[in-house]
């Protein structure tokens, strides 16, 4: 059985009383412990089937199984660890605050919540090793987002659950976190499902990109992306990750309007 394994799965929005195709017959299946990437044009429903994986938006037809359960029993018992566009931090806490959020809110996780070394460890792969105490206020938005991810991952969950997360930011900001992102999950190897608009950032980080067609939503191709880990700055000049990034903008633009 899959980890996450979802098996025809459609999914209808209503707006002024008609109803929008987001999702059409989704089959995927993701195993423990492996960076899946899903990529599309906008509005194609990956953040849908995203928030359908975590058990925040209910499909309309077809079956979810997370680790041979529901969403919402997976939900339950915190399997999720979600990272958004915005990094949903407290302004008024300190770093460190914010990275103990989850143990707060959490009695589950609480039971054996992690030391503050495991935690300043953390901060210290984002490169904010220095920033414990200071106010989230204070951090710029890649620096926030970076404690973001952190959290995410020092929150016990097996799961992330990543919408976009580096969207807002500049280019070489965005590029340095990628490979900030990668540093952290091969020390954790947690289950990651990322959503990106970014084909470079797909192919860098994953070993499968979901392709996916305009609205309705339905899976296009599967790539899996047999590159060596860990993965460095050099290896995206090869002629291997340069043909990756070929196959999926070939994908992409055979959806192309002009």
């Amino acid at each position: 059985m899959s980890y996450i394994e979802l098996t025809q799965v459609s999914k209808q929005y209503r707006r002024r009383g008609q109803a929008t195709e987001a999702l059409h017959l989704i089959d995927l299946n993701i195993e423990k412990g492996k960076f899946v990437s899903i990529i599309g044009p906008s509005g194609c429903g990956k953040s849908s089937l995203l928030r359908i994986i975590g058990g925040l938006v209910k499909q309309d037809c077809g079956e979810v199984l997370i680790n041979g359960r529901s969403p919402l029993e997976a939900q339950k018992q915190k399997q999720f660890g979600f990272v958004p566009q915005s990094p949903a931090l407290f302004p008024w806490r300190t770093v460190l605050q914010n990275m103990q959020l989850p143990f707060e809110v959490n009695r589950q996780a609480a039971e054996q919540p992690p030391q503050r070394e495991e935690l300043v460890k953390l901060l210290e792969m984002v490169g904010l090793g220095e920033f414990t105490d200071a106010y989230a206020k204070e951090l710029s938005g890649g620096m926030q987002q970076r404690v973001g991810i952190a959290r995410a991952f020092g929150s016990g969950a097996p799961i992330l659950l990543m919408d976009e997360p580096f969207s807002a930011l500049d280019e070489i900001t965005r590029e340095k976190m990628s490979y900030l992102l990668l540093n952290i999950w091969e020390s954790y190897q947690k289950t990651v499902v990322f959503v990106t608009h970014n084909i470079r950032e797909a192919v860098l980080l994953s070993d499968e990109v979901i392709i996916m067609s305009p609205r309705p939503g339905r899976i296009k191709a599967r790539i899996g992306i047999e590159l060596p880990r860990p993965r460095s700055a050099e290896l995206e000049e090869s002629e291997q990750f340069q043909q990756y990034m070929a196959d999926i903008r070939a994908y992409l633009r055979q959806d192309w309007q002009v």
